[in-house]
């Protein structure tokens, strides 16, 4: 997070907030330089048309037929002076406003990743990408990129964040670029059309390459000579005298970060945590209301940590609930006012860390079950997470609390005292969550095949209320919506059947059809004009789609195999925890990362 940049770096100041501080002062005369060679773009002018749309100032040239009614008395006043203020360009006309069609400016770069441009070039590929992604902001235009040697359909960028350019660090290739490269992008991108402001970044055989005529080019070359710390860039744009810059590199340790995770700070920074041994993240949920997400730790810790409102902002410290030696943690959940719960087993004992509202206050829970048979217990099964605990209570009144297992069972924790069973309150709970400060679950049609269809469930205390939903598989998840959302269950999407799901909305249901290579995770609502859809996770356990009634379209891309995912119902926010232990957060508003955490590296 870069809070004390010179002046000089003002300009691209969001583009290094992505990096360390340390790293973005290594990074910005880099961006600094090469901004000056690349030039900026300019903004469509008169010439090249587009809708009219009124006037906008004032010209000294243009036709006589906007020409300024005060300038005419020349011609009844002084009819030389007119001729000679002609002459002179000393005349004003109406300058005319034209307004563009949406999306008629972009800026497509697209980077060699192959073995010429391996190493310390792509140093200059990442001030690049700074350099061409504030360009086209400056004037509205689009950006899109990705890396020449990838299938388009699956390495495409918009903007510029954090997960892409991870995405971009690992995509090397021993394959050198190609026009039939060239050509896949130019058709996936639909580059035929004039005008447009491509870059072709690497090497200086991409100017050879069949198809890239008229595009603008990049050249990174590293000096042959000994102990030479340096790259030379050479920027050739298509309309303009090219330019070279030297680029002294910074030391050989930052180099190394740069290229394998420019995002990772020396310093304890905002957004990215290294995590030791025993506390690296088995798994995660999110909270009852959707606003906090618990972390699960190796050595059977539980964090509540606040979730982050954009990518810049400090993480507050976690609470955290380590339970003592003997006990098991069995469910966690969060309640805005009253903090963390972890409810933990030792033997036939439940032992609730955390305070419950009774009318006289606050009081620690404990509870008996005794079955025989284990598997009637609210308990996770062997090796996986604990379970979504949700509590909720009037002021002055008894705090509820209620488990949902694995089994798509719901159990209740009655009122707190030395001597209370835990009781199986429903079966066939797809779903629960805190929706308006009330909770809710969706209940799955009892057997296949039915006549019965899923219902959405009040929980709170006094006479529940059944809502049916038109779905028949019953799987469901709940998602996050500004508006639009079903009153009752706020954004949820239900399963009706092997491959389409039921949205519901304020204004009806929307069907949403799932390809077979894609898996569900979630429903979330991307900024406008963008309809709420499904998350998805596709066949290659790293790729997040967004599904809708719209061609599908790609989210973020995971560094490795996506073990667990999920999406808040209270924030804009989705998150992943991926086979090497990292746990990204990421932002559907600003399409970035919103927080990290990394394993610790052992020695």
């Amino acid at each position: 997070m870069t809070t004390a940049l010179p002046p000089a770096l003002r300009p691209w100041a969001a583009q290094l907030s992505l990096f360390p501080e340390d790293l973005a002062r290594h990074l910005g005369p880099h961006v600094a330089r090469l901004s000056a060679a690349v030039g900026t773009l300019r903004p469509r002018g008169e010439a090249e048309g587009g809708e009219p749309q009124g006037y906008d100032g004032l010209s000294r040239r243009g036709a006589f037929d906007r020409l300024l009614v005060s300038e005419w008395l020349w011609a009844l006043e002084a009819p030389e002076e007119l001729v000679r203020r002609a002459a002179f360009g000393e005349l004003s006309f109406l300058k005319p406003a034209f307004r563009q069609p949406q999306g008629a400016r972009r800026t497509v770069v697209l980077l060699d990743v192959g073995p010429d441009q391996l190493g310390l070039p792509r140093i200059a590929h990442l001030a690049l990408l700074v350099v061409l992604s504030r360009r086209a902001e400056a004037v509205g235009a689009a950006f899109t990129w990705g890396a020449l040697q990838t299938e388009p359909a699956h390495a495409t960028h918009t903007g510029l964040g954090g997960t892409s350019l991870l995405a971009w660090l690992e995509a090397r290739s021993t394959v050198p670029a190609s026009s039939r490269h060239l050509a896949a992008w130019r058709e996936a991108l639909d580059l035929s059309r004039a005008p447009e402001d491509v870059w072709l970044v690497g090497s200086s055989r991409l100017g050879r390459l069949e198809g890239s005529e008229g595009m603008s080019r990049v050249e990174v070359s590293e000096p042959m000579e000994p102990g030479a710390h340096r790259l030379t860039v050479d920027v050739r744009p298509a309309a303009r005298v090219p330019r070279s810059v030297v680029l002294e590199l910074p030391p050989p340790e930052d180099c190394l970060r740069l290229l394998r995770n420019p995002f990772r700070s020396e310093q304890a920074a905002s957004g990215v945590q290294s995590r030791k041994g025993g506390q690296h993240i088995v798994g995660f949920s999110f909270s009852a209301d959707g606003k906090r997400v618990l972390l699960f730790s190796a050595n059977g810790a539980v964090e509540a940590m606040a979730v982050p409102h954009s990518p810049r902002a400090t993480v507050p410290k976690p609470r955290r609930v380590q339970v003592p030696p003997g006990q098991r943690v069995v469910a966690a959940g969060w309640r805005s006012s009253g903090g963390l719960l972890v409810l933990a087993r030792q033997g036939d004992i439940y032992v609730m860390h955390g305070q419950l509202r009774v009318p006289e206050g606050f009081r620690p829970g404990r509870y008996h079950y005794h079955v025989a048979d284990d598997s009637l217990r609210p308990d996770p099964a062997p090796g996986a997470l604990p379970l979504t605990l949700l509590s909720w209570g009037e002021r002055r009144e008894y705090e509820r609390v209620w488990l949902k297992d694995g089994k798509d069972r719901l159990f209740s924790l009655p009122r707190p005292s030395s001597r209370t069973e835990v009781i199986e309150v429903e079966e066939g709970v797809s779903a629960m969550a805190e929706v308006k400060a009330r909770p809710v679950c969706v209940l799955r049609p009892p057997g296949v095949g039915g006549v019965v269809i899923s219902r959405l469930r009040g929980m709170s205390a006094g006479q529940p209320y059944l809502t049916p939903l038109n779905a028949r598989h019953g799987e469901a998840y709940f998602g996050h919506s500004p508006s639009g959302a079903h009153p009752d269950a706020g954004l949820l999407a239900v399963r009706d059947n092997d491959s389409d799901w039921k949205l519901f909305l304020d204004t009806g249901v929307s069907v949403v059809t799932v390809p077979e290579r894609y898996r569900v995770v979630g429903v979330v609502h991307p900024p406008a004009p963008s309809p709420p859809g499904l998350l998805a996770l596709a066949s290659d356990q790293r790729t997040f789609s967004f599904l809708s009634d719209q061609p599908p379209r790609q989210l973020a891309v995971a560094n490795n195999r996506v073990v667990q995912a999920a999406a808040s119902h209270g924030r804009p926010v989705f998150g992943w925890l991926t086979r090497a232990g990292e746990f990204v957060l990421w932002d559907l508003s600003e399409q970035t990362v919103l927080y990290r955490s990394v394993p610790e590296a052992t020695p």
